[in-house]
């Protein structure tokens, strides 16, 4: 990959915050730089996770770590040690640059139908 969404330098301030090291129990974390990357991918274009490149690895894998990291709050941890940064708002996504799937408001074809 040429091009890539986090500088050294925000690499080096989230990369303490992040599971997987060597000094933390378990298993350690196996490119978590990568893995970023292929987050903020999928956040910058919107795409499904089954469209993820192959150069970020096997999408359920990358999706598997997805879900365990939010569940033990690992995004509310890197964003706390990057809301400090003013150069970090590039990386930050809102609802102009995502656009939502019509299905995702849960709209139908003909309108909403009631049952009695």
């Amino acid at each position: 990959m040429s091009r890539q969404e986090l500088s050294d330098r925000v690499w080096t301030k989230l990369e303490p915050h992040l599971p997987g090291k060597p000094t933390d129990p378990g298993r350690s974390g196996q490119d978590n730089r990568k893995f970023m990357e292929a987050i903020l991918w999928l956040a910058r274009t919107g795409a499904h996770w089954r469209a993820l490149p192959e150069h970020f690895g096997k999408w359920n894998s990358v999706y598997v770590r997805f879900n365990r990291w939010c569940r033990d709050d690992v995004f509310d941890r890197l964003f706390n040690a990057m809301v400090d940064d003013p150069d970090f708002e590039y990386i930050l996504v809102d609802s102009t640059i995502v656009r939502a799937h019509q299905h995702s408001a849960g709209a139908q074809k003909g309108g909403l139908k009631l049952k009695r």
